[in-house]
Order: structure tokens, then C-alpha cells, then sequence
């Protein structure tokens, strides 16, 4: 599948690029074989957006550092009490 299109070829193969980003993958446009655009999916944004948002919160950050650390104990589900 291609992800790479010049400005010229993207004229042409519109609807292409377009069901290659849809299906996740990162289309590059380029002009003059040089990057100057990226087109990904809807669903791809909103994870990239969910993802900064997450990484901009204090409270997140802090116990993924504990989590990575070892820091963190998890117990199954089924050890709650009712």
C-alpha cells in the first residue's frame, strides 16, 4: 500500500490516499521530495489527542513514573469485597 505521495500524484489519487489513511496508516504528501504534509485517519487524531492530554496531566504522569517504576501493586478483581 502506498503512503507517500508527490503534490501531483495526490490530485490524481485522492480517494487512495484518502482509504490509506482511513485504514491507519500515515499518508506523507511531499512536494519537491520533501515532506509537507501527513494525513491520518480520524480515529488515529483522537488518539494522539488523548494520548497529549494524559501526558499533560500532573496526576497521570506522576503514577505512570510509579507504575514504570515497580511502584504500583494491582490485585485481581476477584479479591474485592462485595
Amino acid at each position: 500500500m502506498k503512503d507517500t505521495y508527490s503534490v501531483k500524484e495526490l490530485q490524481r489519487e485522492t480517494a487512495t490516499a484518502i482509504r490509506t489513511a482511513e485504514s491507519g496508516t500515515l499518508v506523507t504528501v511531499t512536494r519537491h521530495d520533501r515532506p509537507v504534509v501527513h494525513v491520518i485517519s480520524s480515529a488515529r487524531l483522537g488518539g494522539l489527542l488523548e494520548t497529549l492530554e494524559l501526558l499533560a496531566d500532573g496526576d497521570f504522569t506522576r503514577q505512570l513514573k510509579r507504575l514504570r517504576a515497580g511502584k504500583i501493586k494491582f490485585h485481581p478483581a476477584a479479591s474485592l469485597a462485595d
